[in-house]
């Protein structure tokens, strides 16, 4: 580790690393150690939030003291073992290893040589603080006074030995002697300089500066390469640069060292590449913009000149054209820079905005003359210069980093995906590998560079001072040299200062956008305000109204309006009236307008559902951030940005999602005031319905209210800095509602962020899990369609591939004709905002087709193609359609004063043109509704058949089918949506100097859409001609020809290869428009031909607007005057999803008008299919739907929005996600196309932090990982694609799942075998009695007839001659489907409910052992062994019982060996606790079991076990840590719940006789000791009590009510029964819905007894469960204890339900082949088998096949019995179930039994199972049977069956024969029973 010795080899730093690396993830607790790479290069820059900043370039192997004390890395620090030194060396601390003398002390007098260009230095050594080691250092390596320009690495000599050339430091440390214990830093132990003072002596000088005096900062290495020096826009990736000041230059006398500082705007967009909040004047004619601090973060493009200086030492093969690895946008690297000037801005409007610096007062200029700056210079060169200052330093970055960087993308991309949160500390250490340059060699690297760049870039280095560099510029500048450069950079490399620099921005076009994207939106709008307010655009106006024939377009346009105004009545007149009459008469009519019904597609099913599944999650973690369990219903609130319209349609979707009835919020009668209740605008008057939503839910602790906020990344600003004067009165309220303590504290507030651009919420502060995160789902996995749509979704990457060669009819364009104008009237009017001259550009274009279009057809050359395309088709589309339909154009325009100025010039040119009824213009403002006139809204009632005359549009969905053009103003769209007739989104006038991620798909997701695909369009072609109309101008693409299907002659045609669309570039046919012409004469351009040749050559139009070589000979087409072009169409067929557009469908939804606060239509009739089609050639409407939306963009974002990079991602998703965040590093992996949405996520949570104005800029605890808020989700997906509509019936299913929770499906069935019981009028207690009578219970006879309706399916016990016909038994039913066909109803839990473990509340946590303040319980295991003579051997139990528990068992004393449960005595009286010990058997329910008996229990004291078996011990106790465990004997493992039953009986008599001899030894009496235990069953859940109201007249009436009752109540009531130790069971009924007064009028019974049971131990010790039965052992053991003479009452006021449970139980037994690993059902007939028999032995207990063979096949040896009821079959001793078809009698052999008089019955077969000594042959003589009848002998092996046969004398009665023997499907080791059949003679 480290570097070697002396004489041997060397290690490269990259070897070092990789070997710490290796053994920090040897040492490391994190899953994912640091890579490799980013220890060498990559480590994240931090930001530091004060308003002092600085930083420092780090030595190459230096690291920060602060750094090892909170290190970035979760690594533990790693030891330093020093290699041995080589033998026979100095090894003694103070001296070189050759043994020379170091300490200064000692040689300060010595005459040290210092070769020229090296310093003396004093190192540390740990070993000798009190002294200093002489060494000599290479200066260079050293920093200067301001901790900076240290080479990285080290050279240095020893001044003891004289050894010169250590390369390394650690190599020079072990020389000297340091014997250091960590890694060897020159930084930690070279700490002063020594000087010679007076006396010439050597002493300690001042402190080696490695950190400065500032905080400490990241330097960040530039990227491009020397061709790309400054970065066109397609190579202006997030580079960072950051400015600190701006200067102002008022005058020409005003110094350029005069400073007026700035705070940085937190408000400024995060894209610009100047920040400050100083903006020079109007008219100031220029601007310098100087950065006196250096910057924090790695500076590229700007800011830089790359690839300058030295290469670092170890790195061979440098050389200055080297391309260097972050050339982000993968520029070709012979790319001509001035052939692209035009969009040059993209290299500064794209950098990001990243450091916040504060005003600080280090001059710029110390020294030198003032700039002077001429006053003519604005004048002269049409431009503002803007000026700003390169760092001091410029790093450099070498070929090796372009491996580097390839090899850390391949380790580090897995660790993004693996996810280890980063978390950042307040100040970090970040050191940094980066070399520096000398200042004499960075001019000649600078000159070098830039001298690809053809005079774009010009260099001027000065030696005095920038300000004779800036007053050399602006004389070049007048003089007019640098008319080509778009960039100087000047350079002051003197000698004896620290190197200085400076970039001015001279291009015109480039200068201009930089400074107009310093302005924040606020103050872009100001200022665009003051233009228009002080009539500085009245220039601007007046040149645009004289382009026109006439010299004046008012002139015009008022002489066609006389004109035309006697015509316009008349057409006025039959427009009107025209739909009507046609409605009227019954002619044929438009019936395209289809009533869409509103309904949850696939998608947005899929969506809730994973939202609801992530809900589940948060609650079942261990976290308990979320207790489903406590709530009863769901409540919410909707927060939507302030945009009425937004507003309107989120009450829109809610209407018609039904969610507040579903949830039971909304009345009968919903009103809108109601609704309105649930969705509030995030605006001034938020706080009120907030503060009562708040209340609601302090209220309300068992109501779930769900706090969804939309549109969740509008308005991410801080509170804190919300709180400005400046500040909007909305702007943070995001922040101070959602994240205010009372919503994150509240245990019953669950937050669901909605978004389609979630970006700025994936930061490394976000309060976002990612495992809350939900990304909506795409249509298609591994080629296969997911969910099956009608609709095919058009988002962003359908629309960028439309652009691809290959398909037609591109969706997104630009206009070239018309950013041509715009650069030309730029140039003119340079004082305007480029906004002003953009929009009134396309106003004009506007205006001029309308009017062309109008008739005025000398005006087309004064629009552009494009323009006149929407207008002609927009007029042209009501026309096609008999009812007048047509579609939308949506010219978006950010500004609204702007939007204004439009909207009222469109509005007075539609007046004059008579086009009012013809086509509507809206103003859409994000704070106000939609205003329409009168005329339009009838037509949009008619055509939604709506009929309140109040009615109004209030949202853009309900503007379906009008023709229109929509000004869509606000600088962000804040989630309104569009209706599908939307044909063309015009978003030319978007603001492109501001390109993030978020704003650039917020625009163009306004075009997201959904196209219908009922009629497959795989090829579609359009053909070249339209029905003949001389008024029809040339279009570049007709978007009104008529569809002619692939089996067409039309389509035939092969589709053009599209190399360049010509509605993309219409210079070739509208650049010859006089205006244009007219804007470019001004500017008299001596390139500029007539406007003819304009037309042939595009590229005359001057350097701003050539087109690169690779993109002309990609994208240009030359369209022939006249000529048509036909293009193949191309969409896809596949189908997939809406959003609000198809929902404005919905409003047509089949509701009464009067009901419903939006008025929608009644009922309609959707037209057939071929209707459809007819009607689709001639409603444009009916298009539209099939055509997604036709978008404009700006070229530069065009350019932007189409390139990709090598992965084919498009750049776009490269830039800056979001205004509000900053990279973390600008040195970062590049994004993958492939990535999913989880990966990107991941990726800008690791490579993005909030900017201090970001809500989650605090959200931070150090070094700690709980910044996520636990009850916090985020719901993601692209823009109009039914978010709305899935979070909606989200709240639906987790309403609908928080009832269900509360509920459960219990057994509701009735009573079987009623009609067989005994008719008796007789009544042995009174209904009103509370406990049984001892004496009258005793008279009262058994009823042997089972009544539980679960043995439905058992055979039925006769007690006498009973005629029992066929109909009283009802039909088998396969035993698989029992818990299918069995009936149940659903009932909600009560407070008094067992529960399973997803159960958590506060009061059963403690009980439950799983509250997090506590540990989990300790128990401990304890053997508890017992003799029993029956199985011959000792039984060995085990009890696990949990300290909390301890108390009710007995410990010895020494050992602490498990004595004795404790019992209490019968005399105990207590509400307190419970007496009776709960004994619960269960298998396969860990989960499901109901064992939270707390509730139950109404908090009482009691003992309860769990009886489990061994294999299942340890998940039982995972799931209930405080529960007591009884693990039964391993041979136990596959036996039924007969051999628990039978285990907790003999173990709990045992118990007893132990407590009766413990307490009688204190002196108790051993019958007052309590002998009573309870077995429940595990799927009990709710216990009911009958009241009884004896009230009446008579002692014979009453009435009963049932209610639910704790357990604890029945149990006291049943332990304080008189005599209670006289009953050796007591239970209850099973509960029934359908429980009659009869079943209830004697309030006890005494008949079987079932599922919950309570057990006198004492009286029952000679009566034992069956321990091997499956399946009717509680009806064994009650025949048994009955036939034993003992007392069974059921208290029928009490009643038990019995939830269904799915899982576990017998179910948990599979039959299958002992053979085959497959598992093959096998039938129950295969289930016996001949003895020694080839047969399939099976893998299953004996018992349990033969009783599943008898239940289903017993016919086969009881042919006599089958339905014949009155001839039983006798079964002995035992109660086995033979079907539901066969009738069996119990008795039993014992002497003194109970049994039922046989005197009368002749049996049809004898089942002997088992039989014991009691069953002799004279007992068996006393029965009789019928002739044929048969006989079924069980024995455990064949022997045992002979020994039978002789010992009962059977062959005396009955015939057998040999192969009437039989057994179970069983191996011999299995031990099969065995069994022989018999006819009676």
């Amino acid at each position: 580790m480290g570097n070697s010795y002396a004489g041997q080899l060397k290690t490269t730093r990259f070897e070092e690393v990789l070997h710490n690396s290796i053994e920090a993830s040897l040492r490391s607790n994190n899953l994912v150690p640091r890579p490799i790479f980013s220890q060498l290069y990559l480590e994240a820059e931090q930001q530091l939030s004060t308003l002092e900043a600085g930083s420092r370039v780090d030595n190459e192997e230096e690291e920060e003291e602060e750094e090892e004390e909170s290190s970035e890395s979760s690594s533990p620090p790693l030891l330093y073992q020093m290699k041995p030194p080589p033998e026979g060396c100095c090894t003694t601390d103070g001296f070189c290893q050759a043994g020379k003398d170091l300490r200064l002390v000692s040689i300060s007098n010595d005459q040290i040589e210092v070769p020229s260009g090296f310093l003396l230095v004093g190192a540390k050594s740990p070993n000798l603080p009190d002294h200093l080691l002489v060494c000599a250092v290479d200066k260079r390596f050293l920093p200067d006074d301001n901790g900076r320009n240290a080479l990285l690495g080290f050279s240095g000599n020893c001044v003891g030995c004289g050894k010169k050339g250590f390369c390394y430091f650690t190599e020079f440390s072990n020389h000297i002697n340091l014997k250091l214990t960590i890694q060897p830093k020159k930084q930690k132990h070279l700490k002063y300089y020594l000087v010679r003072n007076a006396q010439g002596a050597l002493t300690k000088g001042s402190v080696i500066c490695w950190k400065g005096v500032e905080f400490r900062g990241r330097q960040a290495s530039s990227g491009p390469c020397s061709s790309t020096l400054f970065q066109p826009p397609e190579s202006s990736g997030p580079s960072l640069i950051t400015t600190s000041e701006l200067v102002s230059v008022p005058n020409a006398n005003t110094p350029a060292g005069t400073q007026q500082t700035g705070t940085i705007s937190d408000h400024l967009p995060s894209t610009a590449a100047l920040s400050s909040t100083v903006y020079n004047g109007k008219d100031s004619p220029k601007q310098l913009v100087k950065n006196n601090l250096p910057t924090l973060t790695r500076p590229s493009v700007l800011g830089t000149l790359t690839n300058s200086g030295p290469p670092k030492k170890r790195h061979k093969g440098w050389s200055p054209e080297s391309p260097s690895s972050t050339e982000t946008w993968n520029m070709p690297p012979n790319l001509q820079i001035p052939n692209r000037n035009k969009n040059d801005v993209g290299g500064l409007s794209c950098l990001t905005h990243s450091a916040v610096v504060g005003p600080v007062s280090s001059p710029m200029v110390a020294s030198g003359e003032p700039v002077s700056v001429p006053d003519n210079l604005l004048k002269i060169c049409k431009t503002k210069p803007v000026v700003f200052k390169a760092p001091d330093q410029v790093p450099l970055i070498e070929d090796l980093e372009q491996i580097f960087m390839r090899s850390w993308q391949e380790s580090h991309l897995s660790e993004i995906r693996q996810y280890q949160q980063v978390i950042p500390q307040a100040f970090p250490a970040v050191p940094s590998q980066i070399a520096l340059m000398t200042s004499a060699q960075l001019p000649w690297l600078a000159g070098l560079a830039a001298s690809s760049c053809n005079d774009s870039v010009h260099i001027i280095e000065c030696s005095y001072s920038l300000a004779e560099g800036l007053s050399e510029m602006f004389k070049l500048l007048i003089e007019g040299k640098l008319v080509k450069t778009n960039y100087v950079v000047i350079i002051c490399a003197c000698r004896n200062r620290a190197l200085d620099s400076c970039i001015a921005v001279t291009g015109k076009y480039q200068a201009r956008v930089l400074s107009e994207s310093m302005l924040t939106p606020a103050e872009y709008q100001k200022e665009v305000n003051y233009q228009l307010v002080t009539g500085k655009v009245e220039t601007l106006g007046s040149f645009f109204s004289t382009l026109c024939p006439d010299g004046d377009i008012e002139v015009l346009l008022d002489k066609f309006y006389q004109e035309n105004q006697s015509h316009r009545s008349s057409s006025l007149s039959t427009s009107v009236n025209k739909p009507a009459a046609l409605d009227i008469t019954g002619a044929a009519v438009c019936t395209s307008y289809n009533i869409e019904q509103h309904q949850i597609r696939p998608f947005q099913l899929a969506v809730a559902q994973k939202l609801l599944s992530h809900v589940c999650s948060i609650a079942d973690s261990s976290t308990q951030n979320l207790d489903l369990g406590s709530f009863e219903k769901v409540d919410f609130l909707i927060c939507v940005p302030p945009s009425e319209v937004t507003y309107q349609q989120t009450l829109f979707h809610l209407w018609h999602s039904g969610v507040l009835l579903e949830l039971g919020l909304g009345k009968e009668h919903l009103t809108k005031q109601r609704m309105e209740q649930y969705v509030v605008k995030l605006d001034a008057e938020a706080q009120t319905k907030f503060k009562v939503f708040l209340q609601n839910s302090m209220q309300n602790p068992h109501t779930l209210f769900v706090l969804i906020h939309d549109h969740a990344h509008w308005d991410l600003v801080s509170a804190v800095h919300s709180l400005y004067p400046q500040a909007e009165a909305s702007v943070g309220l995001v922040d101070r509602l959602l994240n205010c303590r009372e919503v994150k504290e509240a245990p019953n507030i669950l937050i669901l962020h909605v978004t389609s651009f979630p970006y700025a919420l994936q930061t490394q502060h976000t309060h976002i899990s990612p495992y809350n995160e939900i990304h909506w789902p795409s249509s298609y996995s591994n080629g296969t369609e997911l969910y099956h749509e009608n609709k095919k979704y058009f988002g962003l990457s359908e629309f960028i591939e439309s652009t691809l060669s290959g398909h037609s009819l591109p969706l997104l364009r630009y206009d070239s004709s018309f950013e041509a104008m715009v650069m030309a009237l730029g140039k003119r009017f340079p004082r305007l905002h480029s906004a002003v001259i953009r929009t009134f550009v396309l106003v004009q274009h506007y205006s001029a087709a309308m009017m062309a279009v109008s008739g005025l057809s000398q005006m087309k050359n004064y629009t552009s193609v494009e323009t006149l395309e929407i207008t002609q088709n927009l007029i042209n589309s009501s026309k096609q359609c008999p009812s007048g339909h047509g579609f939308m154009v949506v010219l978006r325009i950010p500004c609204i004063p702007l939007a204004a100025v439009a909207y009222e010039r469109l509005y007075h040119v539609r007046e004059r043109l008579s086009l009012a009824d013809n086509f509507e213009i809206i103003l859409g403002k994000p704070n106000s509704g939609i205003t329409i006139g009168k005329h339009f809204v009838e037509q949009l009632k008619i055509w939604q058949k709506i009929e309140d005359a109040e009615w109004r549009p209030q949202t853009y969905l309900e503007l379906e089918g009008l023709p229109c053009i929509l000004i869509f103003s606000g600088m962000d769209p804040q989630g309104e949506a569009l209706p599908r007739s939307l044909r063309y989104c015009d978003l030319r006038l978007i603001n492109s100097s501001c390109l993030v991620r978020t704003a650039l798909e917020q625009e163009l997701g306004l075009a997201a859409y959904f196209v219908s695909s009922e009629i497959h369009m795989n090829k579609v072609v359009v053909n070249d001609v339209l029905e003949s109309d001389p008024e029809k101008l040339s279009s570049t693409d007709n978007e009104d020809e008529e569809i002619a299907t692939e089996g067409s002659t039309s389509g035939k045609r092969s589709p053009v290869k599209r190399e360049r669309s010509c509605s993309h570039d219409s210079a070739s046919s509208s650049l010859s428009s006089k205006a244009s012409s007219a804007a470019f004469c001004i500017e008299s351009s001596p390139l500029l031909a007539t406007p003819g040749d304009v037309a042939k050559s595009p590229q005359v139009l001057s350097s701003s607007t050539e087109e690169n070589a690779n993109n002309c000979e990609r994208q240009r087409q030359k369209v022939e005057k006249g000529a048509q072009t036909v293009i193949s169409k191309h969409l896809p067929a596949t189908a997939e999803h809406l959003d609000s557009k198809q929902n404005i469908k919905s409003a047509q939804i089949s509701i009464n008008s009067s009901s419903s606060p939006f008025s929608s239509s009644s009922s309609s009739s959707a037209p057939t299919h071929n209707s459809f089609i007819l009607q689709t050639s001639q409603c444009s409407m009916a298009k539209a739907w099939k055509q997604p939306p036709i978008v404009f963009l700006p070229k530069l974002v065009y350019d932007i929005i189409t390139s990709t990079d090598s992965s084919g991602l498009p750049k776009s998703s490269s830039l800056l996600p979001n205004h509000s965040v900053m990279w973390a590093s600008s040195f970062r992996p590049a994004m993958s196309k492939m990535m999913t949405c989880t990966e990107q996520s991941l990726y800008y949570r690791q490579w993005t932090v909030p900017k201090p104005i970001h809500m989650d800029y605090n959200n931070r605890n150090e070094g700690r990982m709980d910044t996520f808020h636990p009850r916090r989700l985020l719901l993601s997906g692209p823009p109009q694609i039914g978010k709305t509509g899935a979070y909606l019936h989200f709240l639906g299913i987790l309403s609908r799942m928080l009832i269900r929770l509360t509920e459960v499906d219990v057994y509701d069935e009735e009573e079987i075998n009623i009609k067989l019981q005994e008719e008796s009028d007789q009544f042995y207690h009174q209904p009103g009695d509370i406990w049984p009578d001892l004496e009258t219970f005793k008279k009262i006879p058994f009823d042997y007839t089972i009544h539980d309706p679960k043995y439905e399916d058992a055979s039925l016990i006769c007690t006498r001659l009973q005629n029992v016909n066929r109909d009283d038994r009802s039909t088998s039913r396969k035993q698989e489907d029992m818990y299918v066909r069995r009936q149940t109803t659903r009932m909600r839990l009560s407070k008094y409910a067992a529960y399973n473990t997803y159960h958590h509340c506060e009061q059963c946590h403690q009980y439950m052992g799983f509250n997090p303040r506590y540990q989990l319980y300790e128990s401990t295991l304890h053997a508890f062994a017992f003799s029993y003579s029956m199985l011959g051997e000792e039984i060995q139990l085990h009890f696990i019982i949990p300290k909390s528990k301890e108390h009710h068992f007995v410990f010895s004393q020494p050992g602490r060996q498990l004595e004795s449960m404790r019992l209490p005595l019968v005399t105990d009286k207590s509400q307190d606790y419970i007496k009776s010990p709960t004994f619960t058997p269960t298998t396969g329910r860990h989960e499901h079991g109901l064992f939270n008996l707390y509730h139950a229990m109404d908090g009482a004291s009691h003992l309860h076990v769990l009886v489990v078996k061994e294999y299942e011990m340890a998940i039982y106790k995972k799931y209930w840590p405080n529960h007591i465990m009884l693990v039964l004997p391993s041979i136990f493992n596959s036996a039924g719940v007969g051999a628990a039953h039978f285990l907790i009986k003999e173990l709990s008599y045992h118990n007893l006789e132990l407590e009766r001899n413990r307490q009688e030894e204190l002196g108790i009496k051993p019958q007052d000791i309590w002998p009573f235990i309870v077995i429940s069953d595990d799927s009990c859940v709710m216990w009911n009590a009958v009241e009884v109201d004896c009230s009446g007249d008579r002692k014979s009436e009453y009435t009963w009510t049932e209610r639910n009752v704790s357990l604890k109540q029945i149990l006291q009531h049943i332990e304080a029964t008189p005599n209670v130790t006289h009953y050796a069971l007591i239970g209850m009924r099973k509960w029934s819905s359908k429980t009659n007064s009869g079943e209830i009028r004697e309030p006890f019974s005494f008949c079987h007894i079932h599922d919950f049971i309570m057990l006198n131990v004492d009286l029952t010790q000679n009566v034992q469960y069956n321990q091997n039965r499956f399946m009717c052992d509680d009806v064994d053991f009650n025949l048994r204890a009955h036939s034993a003479g003992l007392l069974i009452c059921r208290f029928n006021r009490f009643s038990v339900m019995k939830k269904q449970i799915a899982v576990g139980g017998q179910r948990s037994f599979h039959i299958k082949s002992k053979v085959s690993e497959t598992p093959v059902s096998t039938a129950p007939a295969q289930y016996i088998c001949a003895p020694d028999s080839k047969h399939t032995f099976l893998a299953a207990p004996a018992q349990l096949l033969l009783e599943k063979y008898l239940q289903y096949h017993s016919h086969r040896f009881f042919p006599l019995s089958v339905k014949n009821y009155s001839h039983p079959v006798l079964s002995v001793d035992c109660y086995l179930n033979l079907g539901p078809q066969i009738a069996v009698c119990y008795v039993s052999s014992r002497p003194h039994s109970l049994n039922i008089s046989c005197s009368g019955l002749t049996f049809s077969g004898l089942l002997l199972y088992l039989c014991d000594s009691f069953v002799v042959a004279s007992f068996l003589k006393k029965f009789h049977f019928l002739k044929g009848a048969t006989l079924c002998v069980i024995c455990q092996d064949r022997n045992s069956l002979r020994q039978t046969v002789v010992r009962l004398e059977l062959e005396d009665e009955w015939q057998f024969r040999l192969r009437d023997e039989f057994q179970t499907a069983n191996a011999k080791e299995d031990r099969p029973l065995f069994f022989l059949t018999g006819r009676h003679i």
